[in-house]
């Protein structure tokens, strides 16, 4: 067994690919640094991740996959699942090493479970800008917390940007702590340091709140309450369209 140790980063990742090609060997785990090594070990690298190395793999894939491929590799990235990276360097090695494109052979079954694994995060983006809700801060600030399930808030920060251009906002990630601040020009990536109550709960509390927030939150919880017509209530539909994960930060399901 051979494994490789890298930074748990993209450009980590494309390093890998690059020094296995070097060296002529190639993994059969891949692990973060200081994690320990399972049993039966023949082999063990440490990869520096590498600028230099990773853009000329990525170039390399350029000449290889269409644009919706690369994007779905680092898509999938986001995914975070355990095995994400070992999938993508299989997918990355035997896109490099084939004269046709791989990227529609889904009878070859890495790429048929990255493509799955795609339609997973891709889904939960749309879920993102579905059920994100807005509170307004006693400065004006719309503040808005969200958990999702892969790493996918960077997805979905320029259709908010087109959407709210407007107002200032912060939507942070609670799960992995942090998240994206607009000051009506830019998007800046921020980590809030204090463990406040709302970077706990999700929700600001009322004495962070703007004047006529609270108002506005109790019309539209009135507003989804009226619009539910009784005799059609299908609570296992509803969380289907709705799954319950999300309620902690949807104010329509705040008591």
């Amino acid at each position: 067994m051979i494994v490789f140790r890298y930074d748990k980063t993209f450009e980590g990742l494309l390093t890998v690919v690059f020094d296995a090609y070097y060296r002529r060997t190639f993994p059969d785990v891949l692990l973060a640094e200081g994690e320990p090594l399972p049993l039966f070990v023949d082999d063990s690298f440490t990869v520096i991740a590498d600028e230099e190395k990773s853009n000329r793999v990525w170039a390399g894939l350029q000449k290889k996959l269409s644009t919706s491929a690369l994007s779905c590799i680092t898509t999938c990235w986001l995914s975070e699942l355990p095995h994400i990276d070992m999938l993508l360097f299989r997918y990355i090695c035997k896109a490099i090493d084939s004269r046709q494109s791989i990227e529609v052979n889904f009878a070859d079954p890495d790429v048929l479970e990255l493509a799955q694994i795609w339609k997973k995060v891709c889904a939960e983006r749309r879920r993102m800008l579905q059920f994100v809700r807005f509170q307004k801060a006693a400065d004006g600030t719309f503040f808005a917390a969200f958990e999702p399930m892969y790493n996918v808030l960077a997805l979905a920060i320029p259709h908010f940007k087109d959407r709210f251009s407007d107002q200032k906002w912060i939507i942070y990630d609670l799960k992995r702590s942090y998240g994206y601040y607009y000051d009506l020009n830019t998007v800046e990536e921020i980590t809030l340091e204090t463990e406040a109550a709302h970077l706990v709960s999700g929700m600001l509390d009322e004495t962070q709140m703007a004047e006529d927030e609270k108002l506005f939150q109790e019309m539209w919880k009135t507003y989804f309450k009226s619009i539910a017509i009784k005799e059609r209530i299908n609570p296992k539909l509803h969380k289907q369209n709705m799954p319950v994960r999300y309620w902690k930060h949807l104010t329509e399901k705040q008591l």
